[in-house]
């Protein structure tokens, strides 16, 4: 019965790791979406803010469609060119976010201002590093491939 009820208590705490994690993940995302306007600037860019929502609706089914394949394990076979031209995209796609990131450093205090702390937005920036190192260090070691 013990070891059933440990199982039941580990199988909990994972799913609420789980949630808590892609809630803030998620929400994440979103904040970086809204506050950036990222899907209303690009349509601005590409002449298209007429279809405004087409592309705020192909975002979230992008997000959900590669939240199923991650979750189910789905698998598609490509030849090693294929997967070498998206890695090269991929890449660039999350250099050129991260270039825009550096340049957009305000959304911390906007964060903070919003959450109402101004004062503790150090303490903010830390849990939010030390967060990011813990949830990698987890990751790495608790699902290295043996």
């Amino acid at each position: 019965m013990t070891a059933t009820m440990s199982g039941a208590v580990a199988g909990a705490a994972q799913a609420f790791l789980g949630l808590a994690s892609g809630l803030a993940v998620g929400s994440g995302l979103v904040a970086f979406l809204v506050v950036l306007d990222v899907i209303p600037r690009l349509a601005q860019i590409t002449g298209t803010t007429s279809r405004g929502a087409d592309l705020e609706l192909a975002v979230v089914f992008g997000a959900v469609f590669w939240t199923c394949a991650d979750f189910f394990g789905w698998s598609l076979s490509c030849p090693e060119a294929v997967l070498i031209g998206v890695g090269l995209l991929t890449g660039g796609f999350v250099g050129t976010v991260a270039a825009a990131l550096t340049e957009v450093l305000n959304v911390f205090p906007i964060l903070a201002r919003r959450l109402r702390l101004e004062s503790h937005l150090r303490w903010l920036l830390a849990a939010m590093v030390l967060g990011k190192v813990l949830g990698s260090l987890f990751e790495w070691l608790a699902f290295r491939v043996q």
